[in-house]
């Protein structure tokens, strides 16, 4: 294996966690008509996640409108990009009844082995569990609180728990 291959992945979740909402203290809204919520994306964050020890994986319903829409925006490169299964998956009641994110499992089977980080504003300790039990590389769920967005005090966790890995 090579050194990329060796490295953590974090999976960017994009409305949210980079792309802010709500009534957080520092969104103003945008008097821009076109492109008013991508507005709220702070440029200042992509060549801090660049930095960061580990390849960074969109893991968004963007999907590849991820790498056109956000990633220039942030000064990052294309990334790769998680594809999500059909929702017809034999999965979903059972994902439901646990509590789930609709996302955990192929993550996990995305990230192959591999240890990851994973930001979102969705996650719960129902999603830590059961990464916990089915993924036995190390692993970092990292709840985003969404009016905020990706904070230096979140990127600060990563750069910490990456490093360590």
């Amino acid at each position: 294996m090579n050194e990329r291959t060796q490295r953590p992945l974090l999976f960017l979740d994009v409305d949210g966690p980079l792309l802010p909402f709500g009534d957080g203290p520092q969104r103003e809204p945008s008097s821009s008509a076109d492109d008013s919520h991508l507005m709220r994306l702070d440029p200042r964050v992509g060549p801090r996640l660049a930095a960061l020890p580990c390849e960074l994986v969109w893991a968004t319903t963007w999907e590849e409108e991820a790498n056109t829409d956000i990633a220039p925006r942030l000064g990052l490169p294309p990334l790769p990009v998680v594809t999500w299964p059909e929702t017809s998956d034999g999965h979903q009641r059972e994902d439901e009844w646990f509590g789930l994110h609709w996302k955990t499992r192929t993550l996990v089977a995305w990230a192959d082995g591999r240890p990851f980080a994973w930001i979102d504003d969705e996650l719960t300790d129902a999603d830590r569990d059961w990464v916990s039990t089915h993924h036995l590389a190390p692993a970092l769920l990292h709840h985003i609180v969404p009016c905020r967005g990706l904070t230096n005090e979140d990127l600060a966790v990563l750069d910490q728990w990456l490093r360590a890995t």
